[in-house]
Protein backbone atom coordinates (compact mmCIF):
# COMPACT_ATOMS: atom_id res chain seq x y z
CA UNK A 1 0.00 0.00 0.00
CA UNK A 2 1.36 3.44 -0.86
CA UNK A 3 1.20 5.97 1.93
CA UNK A 4 0.71 9.42 -0.04
CA UNK A 5 -0.66 8.61 -3.75
CA UNK A 6 0.83 11.64 -6.04
CA UNK A 7 -1.11 14.49 -7.22
CA UNK A 8 -1.77 13.16 -10.57
CA UNK A 9 -2.88 9.89 -9.22
CA UNK A 10 -5.65 11.59 -6.66
CA UNK A 11 -6.83 13.17 -10.16
CA UNK A 12 -6.64 9.97 -11.69
CA UNK A 13 -8.71 8.24 -8.64
CA UNK A 14 -11.64 11.16 -9.01
CA UNK A 15 -12.35 11.12 -12.52
CA UNK A 16 -10.52 8.47 -14.90
CA UNK A 17 -9.08 10.27 -18.39
CA UNK A 18 -11.52 8.22 -20.37
CA UNK A 19 -13.96 9.44 -18.34
CA UNK A 20 -12.90 13.21 -18.90
CA UNK A 21 -13.07 12.60 -22.61
CA UNK A 22 -16.66 12.45 -22.51
CA UNK A 23 -17.02 16.36 -22.20
CA UNK A 24 -14.45 16.78 -24.47
CA UNK A 25 -16.60 19.05 -26.71
CA UNK A 26 -17.56 21.45 -24.23
CA UNK A 27 -14.24 22.69 -22.94
CA UNK A 28 -13.47 26.04 -22.96
CA UNK A 29 -9.90 26.01 -24.35
CA UNK A 30 -9.17 29.81 -23.32
CA UNK A 31 -10.15 28.77 -19.39
CA UNK A 32 -8.13 26.11 -18.66
CA UNK A 33 -7.23 25.02 -15.16
CA UNK A 34 -4.50 22.62 -14.22
CA UNK A 35 -6.74 19.60 -14.03
CA UNK A 36 -7.58 20.21 -17.22
CA UNK A 37 -3.83 20.45 -18.81
CA UNK A 38 -3.12 17.58 -16.84
CA UNK A 39 -5.90 15.44 -18.39
CA UNK A 40 -5.60 16.87 -22.09
CA UNK A 41 -2.21 15.19 -21.90
CA UNK A 42 -3.54 11.94 -22.48
CA UNK A 43 -5.05 12.90 -26.28
CA UNK A 44 -2.06 14.56 -26.97
CA UNK A 45 -2.76 18.00 -26.00
CA UNK A 46 -0.31 20.07 -24.56
CA UNK A 47 0.02 23.07 -22.59
CA UNK A 48 1.50 25.05 -19.62
CA UNK A 49 0.03 28.16 -17.61
CA UNK A 50 2.75 30.23 -18.40
CA UNK A 51 2.06 29.56 -22.37
CA UNK A 52 -1.47 29.84 -21.63
CA UNK A 53 -3.05 30.54 -25.63
CA UNK A 54 -0.53 28.35 -27.42
CA UNK A 55 -1.02 24.69 -27.60
CA UNK A 56 0.61 21.54 -28.77
CA UNK A 57 -0.62 18.99 -30.58
CA UNK A 58 1.42 15.44 -31.00
CA UNK A 59 0.53 12.69 -33.49
CA UNK A 60 1.17 8.91 -32.85
CA UNK A 61 2.95 7.40 -36.18
CA UNK A 62 3.29 3.71 -34.91
CA UNK A 63 6.64 2.14 -36.07
CA UNK A 64 7.50 5.51 -38.08
CA UNK A 65 4.76 4.35 -41.30
CA UNK A 66 2.68 7.27 -42.24
CA UNK A 67 0.70 7.02 -45.62
CA UNK A 68 2.06 9.75 -48.39
CA UNK A 69 -2.20 10.92 -48.26
CA UNK A 70 -2.18 11.63 -44.59
CA UNK A 71 1.09 13.34 -44.74
CA UNK A 72 -0.54 15.63 -47.31
CA UNK A 73 -3.60 16.53 -45.72
CA UNK A 74 -1.11 17.05 -42.10
CA UNK A 75 0.49 19.52 -44.17
CA UNK A 76 -2.94 20.71 -45.31
CA UNK A 77 -4.06 21.69 -41.66
CA UNK A 78 -0.67 22.93 -40.53
CA UNK A 79 -1.01 25.71 -43.72
CA UNK A 80 -4.62 26.50 -43.09
CA UNK A 81 -3.88 27.05 -39.10
CA UNK A 82 -0.57 28.34 -39.55
CA UNK A 83 1.21 26.01 -37.02
CA UNK A 84 4.60 24.77 -37.08
CA UNK A 85 5.62 21.01 -37.75
CA UNK A 86 8.37 19.21 -36.52
CA UNK A 87 8.92 15.37 -36.16
CA UNK A 88 10.11 13.80 -33.02
CA UNK A 89 12.67 11.51 -31.71
CA UNK A 90 9.81 8.86 -31.04
CA UNK A 91 9.02 8.84 -35.01
CA UNK A 92 6.38 10.79 -34.19
CA UNK A 93 4.60 14.11 -35.33
CA UNK A 94 4.33 18.01 -33.22
CA UNK A 95 2.09 20.48 -34.52
CA UNK A 96 2.82 23.69 -32.88
CA UNK A 97 1.34 27.00 -32.11
CA UNK A 98 -2.12 25.95 -32.32
CA UNK A 99 -4.59 28.81 -30.97
CA UNK A 100 -6.84 28.01 -28.22
CA UNK A 101 -9.87 28.63 -30.44
CA UNK A 102 -8.74 25.67 -33.15
CA UNK A 103 -7.25 23.06 -31.07
CA UNK A 104 -10.62 21.09 -30.69
CA UNK A 105 -11.09 21.18 -34.87
CA UNK A 106 -7.96 20.28 -35.56
CA UNK A 107 -7.89 17.46 -33.10
CA UNK A 108 -10.72 16.12 -34.67
CA UNK A 109 -9.68 16.48 -38.21
CA UNK A 110 -6.44 14.11 -37.32
CA UNK A 111 -7.65 11.61 -35.57
CA UNK A 112 -9.64 11.20 -38.12
CA UNK A 113 -7.41 10.52 -40.88
CA UNK A 114 -6.57 6.96 -39.35
CA UNK A 115 -3.19 8.11 -37.06
CA UNK A 116 -4.29 9.35 -33.43
CA UNK A 117 -3.65 11.93 -31.14
CA UNK A 118 -4.09 9.73 -27.94
CA UNK A 119 -1.74 8.73 -25.19
CA UNK A 120 0.77 10.10 -26.97
CA UNK A 121 1.50 12.63 -24.30
CA UNK A 122 0.82 11.51 -20.21
CA UNK A 123 1.08 8.94 -18.35
CA UNK A 124 0.71 6.49 -21.16
CA UNK A 125 2.26 3.54 -23.71
CA UNK A 126 3.65 6.34 -26.03
CA UNK A 127 4.30 6.25 -29.62
CA UNK A 128 5.78 2.53 -30.29
CA UNK A 129 9.03 2.71 -32.49
CA UNK A 130 10.98 0.43 -34.60
CA UNK A 131 14.02 0.75 -37.00
CA UNK A 132 13.04 2.99 -39.93
CA UNK A 133 14.69 -0.18 -42.44
CA UNK A 134 12.28 -2.60 -40.26
CA UNK A 135 11.51 -5.66 -42.91
CA UNK A 136 12.95 -4.41 -45.71
CA UNK A 137 16.51 -3.10 -45.18
CA UNK A 138 19.50 -5.86 -45.68
CA UNK A 139 19.97 -5.75 -42.18
CA UNK A 140 16.54 -6.83 -41.38
CA UNK A 141 15.61 -10.70 -40.02
CA UNK A 142 12.61 -10.11 -38.34
CA UNK A 143 9.68 -7.66 -39.38
CA UNK A 144 8.49 -5.87 -36.29
CA UNK A 145 6.12 -3.65 -37.57
CA UNK A 146 2.79 -6.05 -37.11
CA UNK A 147 4.18 -6.75 -33.65
CA UNK A 148 4.27 -2.32 -33.30
CA UNK A 149 0.60 -2.55 -34.80
CA UNK A 150 -0.85 -5.35 -32.19
CA UNK A 151 0.81 -3.78 -28.82
CA UNK A 152 -0.62 -0.68 -30.80
CA UNK A 153 -3.74 -1.42 -31.16
CA UNK A 154 -3.88 -3.14 -27.62
CA UNK A 155 -3.87 0.15 -25.73
CA UNK A 156 -5.10 2.92 -28.06
CA UNK A 157 -8.14 4.13 -26.47
CA UNK A 158 -8.14 0.86 -23.93
CA UNK A 159 -9.87 2.55 -20.95
CA UNK A 160 -8.23 0.71 -18.29
CA UNK A 161 -4.99 2.00 -19.71
CA UNK A 162 -5.65 5.94 -21.11
CA UNK A 163 -3.53 8.01 -18.69
CA UNK A 164 -4.08 5.50 -16.04
CA UNK A 165 -0.08 3.91 -15.23
CA UNK A 166 2.16 5.25 -13.46
CA UNK A 167 4.18 7.03 -15.63
CA UNK A 168 4.78 7.07 -19.08
CA UNK A 169 6.18 3.67 -20.86
CA UNK A 170 8.33 3.80 -24.17
CA UNK A 171 9.04 0.84 -26.06
CA UNK A 172 10.94 -0.22 -28.76
CA UNK A 173 11.83 -3.18 -30.85
CA UNK A 174 13.88 -4.10 -33.60
CA UNK A 175 14.02 -7.17 -35.66
CA UNK A 176 17.43 -5.38 -37.33
CA UNK A 177 20.99 -6.75 -37.23
CA UNK A 178 22.07 -3.17 -37.21
CA UNK A 179 19.72 0.23 -36.22
CA UNK A 180 19.99 3.94 -37.81
CA UNK A 181 19.77 4.86 -34.04
CA UNK A 182 20.04 2.98 -30.58
CA UNK A 183 16.87 1.78 -28.52
CA UNK A 184 18.27 1.71 -25.05
CA UNK A 185 16.78 4.79 -24.13
CA UNK A 186 13.46 3.11 -23.78
CA UNK A 187 11.51 1.57 -20.74
CA UNK A 188 11.28 -1.74 -22.53
CA UNK A 189 13.22 -2.85 -25.30
CA UNK A 190 12.75 -6.11 -27.54
CA UNK A 191 16.45 -6.34 -29.21
CA UNK A 192 17.00 -9.31 -31.97
CA UNK A 193 18.84 -12.14 -30.42
CA UNK A 194 19.42 -15.70 -31.32
CA UNK A 195 19.10 -18.76 -29.59
CA UNK A 196 19.39 -22.49 -30.31
CA UNK A 197 19.68 -21.28 -34.19
CA UNK A 198 16.52 -19.46 -33.77
CA UNK A 199 15.82 -15.66 -33.86
CA UNK A 200 13.52 -13.81 -31.86
CA UNK A 201 14.32 -10.82 -28.87
CA UNK A 202 15.73 -10.38 -25.96
CA UNK A 203 14.07 -7.97 -23.26
CA UNK A 204 15.76 -5.01 -21.78
CA UNK A 205 14.14 -3.02 -19.00
CA UNK A 206 15.18 0.26 -17.51
CA UNK A 207 16.26 2.62 -20.07
CA UNK A 208 15.01 6.12 -20.16
CA UNK A 209 16.68 9.70 -21.56
CA UNK A 210 19.59 9.55 -18.97
CA UNK A 211 19.68 5.57 -18.22
CA UNK A 212 20.21 2.56 -20.41
CA UNK A 213 17.79 -0.33 -20.23
CA UNK A 214 19.23 -3.82 -18.66
CA UNK A 215 19.00 -6.99 -19.85
CA UNK A 216 15.90 -9.09 -18.20
CA UNK A 217 17.60 -12.47 -18.78
CA UNK A 218 14.67 -13.49 -20.88
CA UNK A 219 14.42 -14.68 -24.31
CA UNK A 220 11.19 -14.00 -26.18
CA UNK A 221 9.92 -16.07 -29.59
CA UNK A 222 8.30 -13.70 -32.13
CA UNK A 223 5.13 -15.19 -31.11
CA UNK A 224 5.51 -14.67 -27.44
CA UNK A 225 5.95 -10.91 -27.91
CA UNK A 226 2.55 -9.27 -28.09
CA UNK A 227 1.15 -12.10 -24.71
CA UNK A 228 4.98 -10.41 -23.44
CA UNK A 229 4.37 -7.10 -23.83
CA UNK A 230 0.48 -7.40 -21.88
CA UNK A 231 1.81 -8.99 -19.00
CA UNK A 232 4.45 -6.61 -18.50
CA UNK A 233 1.70 -3.54 -19.32
CA UNK A 234 -0.27 -5.13 -16.71
CA UNK A 235 2.05 -5.65 -14.45
CA UNK A 236 3.42 -2.03 -14.29
CA UNK A 237 -0.21 -0.69 -14.22
CA UNK A 238 -0.45 -2.78 -10.76
CA UNK A 239 2.61 -2.73 -9.12
CA UNK A 240 4.12 0.74 -10.26
CA UNK A 241 4.84 3.24 -7.79
CA UNK A 242 2.25 5.75 -7.79
CA UNK A 243 3.90 8.16 -4.95
CA UNK A 244 6.66 10.44 -5.71
CA UNK A 245 6.89 11.47 -9.16
CA UNK A 246 10.36 11.33 -9.36
CA UNK A 247 10.52 7.86 -8.86
CA UNK A 248 7.82 6.49 -10.65
CA UNK A 249 9.64 4.78 -13.73
CA UNK A 250 10.84 1.46 -14.30
CA UNK A 251 13.89 2.27 -13.99
CA UNK A 252 13.25 3.54 -10.54
CA UNK A 253 11.19 0.12 -9.85
CA UNK A 254 14.24 -1.64 -10.53
CA UNK A 255 16.25 0.44 -8.43
CA UNK A 256 13.79 -0.19 -5.15
CA UNK A 257 12.67 -4.03 -5.65
CA UNK A 258 15.18 -5.51 -8.35
CA UNK A 259 14.53 -6.93 -11.48
CA UNK A 260 13.99 -10.45 -10.15
CA UNK A 261 10.79 -8.78 -8.80
CA UNK A 262 9.69 -7.28 -11.30
CA UNK A 263 9.96 -10.85 -13.77
CA UNK A 264 7.76 -12.38 -10.99
CA UNK A 265 5.32 -9.63 -11.61
CA UNK A 266 5.41 -10.19 -15.20
CA UNK A 267 5.18 -14.03 -15.07
CA UNK A 268 2.31 -13.81 -12.56
CA UNK A 269 0.35 -12.34 -15.68
CA UNK A 270 2.27 -14.18 -18.34
CA UNK A 271 1.37 -17.76 -17.28
CA UNK A 272 4.05 -19.23 -18.68
CA UNK A 273 7.99 -20.15 -17.74
CA UNK A 274 10.83 -17.45 -18.94
CA UNK A 275 13.91 -19.01 -21.41
CA UNK A 276 17.11 -17.39 -20.37
CA UNK A 277 18.19 -14.83 -22.52
CA UNK A 278 20.03 -15.08 -26.00
CA UNK A 279 22.86 -13.76 -27.84
CA UNK A 280 21.90 -9.91 -28.86
CA UNK A 281 22.90 -9.39 -32.41
CA UNK A 282 24.20 -6.41 -32.96
CA UNK A 283 27.03 -5.01 -35.98
CA UNK A 284 27.88 -1.53 -35.98
CA UNK A 285 27.22 0.11 -39.42
CA UNK A 286 27.38 3.39 -40.81
CA UNK A 287 24.47 4.32 -42.76
CA UNK A 288 24.29 6.51 -45.71
CA UNK A 289 22.31 8.70 -47.40
CA UNK A 290 21.12 5.62 -49.66
CA UNK A 291 20.75 2.05 -48.46
CA UNK A 292 20.56 -1.23 -50.36
CA UNK A 293 17.26 -2.76 -49.63
CA UNK A 294 16.52 -6.72 -49.53
CA UNK A 295 14.67 -6.87 -52.63
CA UNK A 296 16.84 -5.12 -54.85
CA UNK A 297 15.82 -1.97 -54.58
CA UNK A 298 16.87 1.46 -51.94
CA UNK A 299 15.93 3.56 -49.48
CA UNK A 300 16.44 7.19 -49.02
CA UNK A 301 17.16 9.44 -46.07
CA UNK A 302 16.03 12.72 -46.36
CA UNK A 303 17.43 14.79 -43.73
CA UNK A 304 15.28 17.90 -42.42
CA UNK A 305 16.33 20.60 -41.00
CA UNK A 306 17.01 19.04 -37.39
CA UNK A 307 13.44 18.11 -37.57
CA UNK A 308 11.58 21.21 -38.42
CA UNK A 309 9.64 20.70 -41.73
CA UNK A 310 8.21 23.11 -44.05
CA UNK A 311 4.29 22.50 -45.62
CA UNK A 312 5.97 22.46 -49.20
CA UNK A 313 8.47 20.31 -47.98
CA UNK A 314 6.17 17.87 -46.79
CA UNK A 315 3.82 18.13 -49.54
CA UNK A 316 7.19 17.89 -52.41
CA UNK A 317 7.54 14.16 -50.58
CA UNK A 318 4.50 12.97 -50.40
CA UNK A 319 3.76 13.86 -54.65
CA UNK A 320 7.48 12.64 -54.87
CA UNK A 321 6.53 8.92 -53.13
CA UNK A 322 2.87 8.77 -54.60
CA UNK A 323 4.68 9.05 -57.96
CA UNK A 324 7.42 6.53 -57.68
CA UNK A 325 5.00 4.00 -55.42
CA UNK A 326 7.45 5.07 -52.28
CA UNK A 327 6.45 4.18 -48.58
CA UNK A 328 7.27 7.01 -46.02
CA UNK A 329 8.70 6.37 -42.79
CA UNK A 330 9.60 8.52 -39.97
CA UNK A 331 12.46 7.84 -38.40
CA UNK A 332 13.75 7.91 -34.83
CA UNK A 333 16.46 10.42 -35.68
CA UNK A 334 14.36 12.86 -36.78
CA UNK A 335 14.75 12.10 -40.74
CA UNK A 336 12.19 11.08 -43.47
CA UNK A 337 13.14 7.70 -45.22
CA UNK A 338 11.24 6.84 -48.64
CA UNK A 339 11.37 3.09 -49.21
CA UNK A 340 11.62 1.45 -52.42
CA UNK A 341 13.88 3.57 -55.35
CA UNK A 342 15.16 1.56 -58.13
CA UNK A 343 18.27 3.40 -58.19
CA UNK A 344 20.29 5.12 -55.37
CA UNK A 345 19.55 8.56 -56.78
CA UNK A 346 16.51 11.19 -56.45
CA UNK A 347 15.64 14.37 -57.47
CA UNK A 348 14.87 15.22 -53.76
CA UNK A 349 17.45 18.02 -52.22
CA UNK A 350 17.93 17.31 -48.00
CA UNK A 351 17.79 20.51 -45.94
CA UNK A 352 20.31 20.17 -43.92
CA UNK A 353 23.21 17.92 -42.39
CA UNK A 354 20.96 16.18 -39.73
CA UNK A 355 21.08 12.69 -39.97
CA UNK A 356 23.50 11.95 -37.69
CA UNK A 357 21.78 14.69 -34.81
CA UNK A 358 18.92 14.76 -32.91
CA UNK A 359 17.48 18.21 -31.77
CA UNK A 360 15.00 18.39 -29.01
CA UNK A 361 12.15 20.93 -29.64
CA UNK A 362 14.17 23.81 -27.93
CA UNK A 363 11.97 26.77 -27.52
CA UNK A 364 9.29 25.36 -29.31
CA UNK A 365 9.12 23.94 -25.75
CA UNK A 366 8.44 25.79 -22.35
CA UNK A 367 11.29 23.67 -20.72
CA UNK A 368 14.20 25.04 -22.77
CA UNK A 369 16.32 28.01 -22.80
CA UNK A 370 17.41 27.80 -26.40
CA UNK A 371 16.17 27.17 -29.76
CA UNK A 372 18.12 24.13 -29.84
CA UNK A 373 17.71 23.45 -33.83
CA UNK A 374 19.32 26.78 -34.29
CA UNK A 375 21.97 26.60 -32.51
CA UNK A 376 23.29 23.28 -33.98
CA UNK A 377 24.80 26.49 -36.15
CA UNK A 378 27.56 26.52 -33.10
CA UNK A 379 28.70 23.01 -34.13
CA UNK A 380 31.12 22.06 -36.82
CA UNK A 381 28.67 20.12 -39.10
CA UNK A 382 30.93 19.11 -41.57
CA UNK A 383 33.24 16.98 -39.54
CA UNK A 384 30.58 15.72 -38.05
CA UNK A 385 28.72 14.30 -40.89
CA UNK A 386 31.84 13.11 -42.40
CA UNK A 387 32.57 10.81 -39.78
CA UNK A 388 28.97 9.73 -38.71
CA UNK A 389 29.31 11.41 -35.25
CA UNK A 390 25.98 10.65 -33.62
CA UNK A 391 24.86 14.20 -31.54
CA UNK A 392 21.87 14.60 -29.20
CA UNK A 393 21.11 17.97 -28.40
CA UNK A 394 18.70 18.75 -25.59
CA UNK A 395 17.31 22.06 -24.14
CA UNK A 396 17.32 21.01 -20.55
CA UNK A 397 17.87 18.15 -18.60
CA UNK A 398 15.01 16.04 -19.62
CA UNK A 399 16.70 14.98 -22.25
CA UNK A 400 14.42 15.21 -25.32
CA UNK A 401 17.45 15.09 -27.20
CA UNK A 402 19.13 12.21 -25.94
CA UNK A 403 22.11 13.57 -25.31
CA UNK A 404 23.08 10.53 -23.12
CA UNK A 405 22.75 8.18 -26.15
CA UNK A 406 25.00 9.13 -28.20
CA UNK A 407 28.81 9.93 -29.20
CA UNK A 408 28.80 13.84 -28.31
CA UNK A 409 25.99 15.05 -26.07
CA UNK A 410 24.74 18.68 -25.57
CA UNK A 411 22.32 20.53 -23.18
CA UNK A 412 21.91 23.89 -24.30
CA UNK A 413 21.89 26.71 -20.49
CA UNK A 414 22.30 29.86 -19.68
CA UNK A 415 25.34 30.78 -17.16
CA UNK A 416 26.95 33.94 -15.91
CA UNK A 417 30.14 31.97 -15.59
CA UNK A 418 32.64 33.21 -18.22
CA UNK A 419 31.15 36.37 -18.73
CA UNK A 420 28.69 38.15 -20.92
CA UNK A 421 28.18 35.33 -22.89
CA UNK A 422 24.30 34.65 -22.73
CA UNK A 423 24.64 30.78 -22.79
CA UNK A 424 26.30 28.24 -24.16
CA UNK A 425 26.28 23.89 -23.59
CA UNK A 426 26.99 21.35 -21.05
CA UNK A 427 28.83 18.44 -23.26
CA UNK A 428 28.72 14.96 -22.32
CA UNK A 429 31.30 11.98 -24.28
CA UNK A 430 31.80 8.13 -24.76
CA UNK A 431 27.90 6.73 -24.47
CA UNK A 432 27.81 3.26 -25.73
CA UNK A 433 25.02 3.58 -26.63
CA UNK A 434 24.12 0.76 -29.51
CA UNK A 435 24.75 -1.89 -27.47
CA UNK A 436 23.91 -0.12 -24.25
CA UNK A 437 26.54 -0.52 -21.90
CA UNK A 438 26.93 2.44 -21.08
CA UNK A 439 25.56 6.29 -20.64
CA UNK A 440 27.85 9.33 -21.49
CA UNK A 441 29.88 11.04 -18.87
CA UNK A 442 30.38 14.80 -18.29
CA UNK A 443 33.31 16.34 -20.26
CA UNK A 444 32.30 20.37 -19.10
CA UNK A 445 29.66 21.93 -17.38
CA UNK A 446 29.38 24.83 -19.27
CA UNK A 447 30.98 25.88 -22.74
CA UNK A 448 29.79 29.05 -23.90
CA UNK A 449 28.19 29.29 -27.48
CA UNK A 450 31.29 31.20 -28.73
CA UNK A 451 33.40 28.19 -28.40
CA UNK A 452 31.25 25.46 -28.68
CA UNK A 453 32.52 25.06 -32.62
CA UNK A 454 36.63 24.99 -31.33
CA UNK A 455 35.77 22.95 -28.43
CA UNK A 456 33.93 20.20 -30.36
CA UNK A 457 36.72 20.45 -33.19
CA UNK A 458 38.86 19.42 -30.88
CA UNK A 459 37.54 16.62 -29.33
CA UNK A 460 36.79 15.44 -33.62
CA UNK A 461 40.19 16.24 -34.03
CA UNK A 462 41.57 14.13 -31.00
CA UNK A 463 39.33 11.38 -32.62
CA UNK A 464 40.90 11.58 -36.14
CA UNK A 465 44.26 11.12 -34.74
CA UNK A 466 43.44 8.07 -33.07
CA UNK A 467 42.50 5.83 -36.33
CA UNK A 468 39.28 3.90 -34.56
CA UNK A 469 36.62 4.11 -37.62
CA UNK A 470 34.08 5.17 -35.42
CA UNK A 471 33.51 7.50 -32.51
CA UNK A 472 32.07 5.05 -30.44
CA UNK A 473 34.46 2.42 -30.75
CA UNK A 474 37.06 4.95 -29.57
CA UNK A 475 35.24 6.47 -26.55
CA UNK A 476 35.24 2.41 -26.06
CA UNK A 477 39.08 1.99 -26.37
CA UNK A 478 40.24 5.59 -25.40
CA UNK A 479 38.07 8.00 -23.57
CA UNK A 480 36.32 5.96 -21.22
CA UNK A 481 40.01 4.55 -20.14
CA UNK A 482 40.51 8.47 -18.66
CA UNK A 483 38.33 10.32 -15.95
CA UNK A 484 36.36 13.10 -16.94
CA UNK A 485 38.62 15.53 -15.58
CA UNK A 486 41.59 14.52 -16.93
CA UNK A 487 39.75 14.77 -20.44
CA UNK A 488 38.54 18.08 -20.08
CA UNK A 489 42.35 19.15 -18.87
CA UNK A 490 43.34 17.62 -21.87
CA UNK A 491 41.25 19.07 -24.44
CA UNK A 492 41.38 22.46 -22.67
CA UNK A 493 44.93 22.49 -22.60
CA UNK A 494 44.72 21.81 -26.62
CA UNK A 495 42.46 24.72 -26.64
CA UNK A 496 45.03 26.77 -25.19
CA UNK A 497 48.31 25.92 -26.47
CA UNK A 498 46.90 25.17 -30.00
CA UNK A 499 49.08 21.91 -30.42
CA UNK A 500 47.09 19.32 -31.58
CA UNK A 501 47.97 15.63 -28.95
CA UNK A 502 46.98 12.80 -29.73
CA UNK A 503 45.42 10.88 -26.40
CA UNK A 504 47.63 7.99 -25.77
CA UNK A 505 45.72 4.52 -25.88
CA UNK A 506 46.25 2.52 -22.96
CA UNK A 507 45.05 -1.05 -21.89
CA UNK A 508 42.81 0.07 -18.63
CA UNK A 509 41.57 2.91 -16.42
CA UNK A 510 45.02 4.47 -14.69
CA UNK A 511 45.35 6.25 -11.45
CA UNK A 512 45.44 10.02 -10.71
CA UNK A 513 49.44 10.28 -10.66
CA UNK A 514 49.77 8.17 -14.06
CA UNK A 515 47.16 10.77 -15.70
CA UNK A 516 48.88 13.84 -14.13
CA UNK A 517 52.20 12.47 -15.26
CA UNK A 518 50.75 12.30 -18.70
CA UNK A 519 49.74 16.03 -18.60
CA UNK A 520 53.45 16.84 -17.34
CA UNK A 521 54.81 15.23 -20.36
CA UNK A 522 52.89 16.79 -22.84
CA UNK A 523 51.89 20.33 -21.40
CA UNK A 524 54.85 20.89 -18.78
CA UNK A 525 55.02 24.76 -17.84
CA UNK A 526 51.28 25.90 -18.40
CA UNK A 527 49.98 27.40 -15.28
CA UNK A 528 46.69 25.18 -14.57
CA UNK A 529 49.49 22.46 -12.26
CA UNK A 530 49.42 24.96 -9.82
CA UNK A 531 45.84 24.36 -9.19
CA UNK A 532 46.11 20.78 -9.22
CA UNK A 533 45.78 18.90 -5.75
CA UNK A 534 44.08 15.40 -5.00
CA UNK A 535 42.32 16.06 -7.98
CA UNK A 536 41.76 17.91 -11.65
CA UNK A 537 38.60 19.90 -10.23
CA UNK A 538 40.36 23.11 -9.10
CA UNK A 539 42.63 22.98 -12.38
CA UNK A 540 39.70 22.09 -14.95
CA UNK A 541 37.49 25.47 -13.19
CA UNK A 542 40.77 27.62 -13.41
CA UNK A 543 41.18 26.94 -17.26
CA UNK A 544 38.17 27.30 -17.92
CA UNK A 545 37.29 30.53 -17.09
CA UNK A 546 40.70 31.74 -17.69
CA UNK A 547 40.14 30.46 -21.57
CA UNK A 548 36.70 31.20 -22.00
CA UNK A 549 35.66 34.49 -20.09
CA UNK A 550 34.42 36.57 -22.63
CA UNK A 551 34.77 40.26 -21.75
CA UNK A 552 31.82 42.25 -22.60
CA UNK A 553 32.67 44.50 -25.92
CA UNK A 554 36.48 43.56 -25.84
CA UNK A 555 37.97 43.94 -29.80
CA UNK A 556 39.52 40.19 -29.24
CA UNK A 557 36.51 38.63 -28.70
CA UNK A 558 34.93 40.12 -32.19
CA UNK A 559 33.08 39.33 -34.42
CA UNK A 560 30.36 39.00 -31.81
CA UNK A 561 27.77 36.74 -31.75
CA UNK A 562 24.39 37.39 -33.72
CA UNK A 563 21.84 36.21 -30.77
CA UNK A 564 18.40 35.84 -30.49
CA UNK A 565 16.15 36.69 -27.55
CA UNK A 566 13.53 33.99 -27.81
CA UNK A 567 12.08 34.75 -24.31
Amino acid sequence: MEEKLNKRERYKAQLKPIDYYKDFDNLDFESLTEIDRFYLQDFGIFNTNFLEDEFTIRIRIPGGKISADNFQKIANIVDEYNLTIILTARSGIQLHGVEAENVLEIHKRINILGVSTWQSFGDNVRNIITDAYDGCGEFSEIEAYPLVMAMHNYIIENPRYVGMLPRRISVGISGNRSNVSSFFANDIYFGLAKKDDVFGFNVYLGGKNTEVAVSADIFLLESEVFDFFKAFIESFYIHGSRSSRAKTRIFHMIEEIGMDAIKAFIQDEYKSDFQSEGELIFEKTKFNEFHKLKNGKYGFCYQTDFSRLTTSEIKDIASYATTNSLEIRLGMDQNIYLIGLDKPSTTLKSQALSSTIIACAGNLCPYAVWSIKDETSYLPLDKINKHGIEVGFSGCAKGCGRHRHTDIGLIGLKTNNFGDTEGGARIFLGAEHSDGKATSRQLFSMVPFFHLNRVVSIIIELFELSGYDNFEEYSKKVLNRYSEEFLSLWVLAIFETNRMIALPQQKQIESFEHETALLKKEFDGLDFFDYIDSNFFNSVSYLSKKLWTIEGASPIYKPSIDRVNFR
